[in-house]
C-alpha cells in the first residue's frame, strides 16, 4: 500500500487534543473521516506527536497508508476539500518508503510556547497565548531554563499520568525571548528535543512564569529538577498557548 507523509496545521481550541476519541471531536478523527471520503479504509493515522486538548500545530507530521497510488498534491487537495469545515489544513503531502513511520523516523520535535504581557483580554490571540497581566524578567527565566538543559530524569516536570517507560529526556534547546508582538509584549519559549514527557513543556513554562515573577529564584528550575518529584513543579502552564512547531526527519521528506 501507498505511504504518504502529511505536514497538517490545526487550531486545537475546539478539539480534545489529536487522539481519536470516542464521543470528543480530535484532529485525528477529522483526518480519518476525510481519507474516508477517498478511500475505504479503514484508516488509522500515526503522528509524530500526540497533543493535548487545546495544544495548537504548525508542524505535526503523520503518515496515512492508502490502497491507490496519488499524487501527493492531489491527495492534499483532496483532503483540505474533506477537512472543512475543521480548523485543520494538510500543508504539505509527499510519498514515502512503506516503512517511513512519523513517530518512529522523527529525528526531533519542536514547540513554541507563547506568552502574552497585558492587562487586556486577548481578541485575536485568544486561546492561542497564555495573557498574563504582570511583568516578567526575561533573563531571570532564561537563566532558570538553562538548569534543565541536557539529559535529565524530568519527573519533577511531567504529568503524573505519563505513560513513558523512562522520566530521562535530553533537552537541547529551551530559549526563552522577548518580542515586541502588536497585541503587547511576548515571551517565547522555544523547545527542542528527540522526544517530550506528557505535559514536560506546559510543565516546564508553568515554573518559568515563576522565576519570572520573582516568586522563584532562577537557582530553583535546578533544585525542583534534581528533587524528581511532581509535587516541587510549579503549576501548569494553560494549553493554550503552545504550539507544535516542527519535526525533523533525515531526510526530509518534504523538501522537494
Amino acid at each position: 500500500m501507498p505511504r504518504y507523509a502529511l505536514r497538517i496545521e490545526y487550531l486545537g481550541t475546539h478539539f480534545a487534543g489529536w487522539q481519536r476519541q470516542a464521543g470528543q471531536p480530535s484532529v485525528q478523527g477529522a483526518l480519518e473521516a476525510a481519507l474516508l471520503r477517498l478511500d475505504p479504509g479503514p484508516h488509522n493515522v500515526a503522528a509524530a506527536g500526540r497533543t493535548d486538548s487545546g495544544v495548537h500545530a504548525w508542524g505535526q507530521v503523520a503518515h496515512c497508508d492508502m490502497i491507490r497510488d496519488w499524487d501527493p498534491f492531489r491527495l492534499s487537495e483532496a483532503l483540505n476539500h474533506h477537512l472543512r469545515p475543521h480548523p485543520v489544513a494538510v500543508t504539505a503531502c509527499a510519498a514515502v518508503a512503506p516503512d517511513w513511520h512519523a513517530r518512529f523516523s522523527a529525528l526531533e520535535r519542536g514547540y513554541v510556547y507563547r506568552i502574552i504581557q497585558r492587562r487586556a483580554p486577548l481578541t485575536l490571540s485568544q486561546g492561542q497565548a497564555w495573557r498574563v497581566g504582570w511583568p516578567l524578567d526575561v533573563d531571570a527565566m532564561a537563566e532558570g531554563a538553562a538548569h534543565l538543559l541536557g539529559r535529565h530524569d524530568f519527573t519533577t516536570f511531567r504529568a503524573t499520568m505519563c505513560q513513558a517507560e523512562s522520566p530521562v529526556r535530553t533537552l537541547d534547546v529551551l530559549d526563552v525571548q522577548r518580542l515586541d508582538g502588536p497585541e503587547g509584549p511576548e515571551v517565547h519559549v522555544s523547545a527542542r528535543a528527540r522526544s517530550f514527557l506528557h505535559n514536560q513543556i506546559r510543565s516546564i513554562v508553568g515554573s518559568l512564569e515563576r522565576v519570572g515573577t520573582g516568586a522563584w529564584t532562577p537557582a530553583r528550575m535546578g533544585e525542583a529538577l534534581a528533587a524528581r518529584d511532581r509535587a516541587e513543579c510549579g503549576p501548569v502552564a494553560p494549553p493554550d498557548g503552545l504550539h507544535f512547531t516542527h519535526v525533523r526527519y533525515e531526510p526530509d521528506p518534504f523538501a522537494a
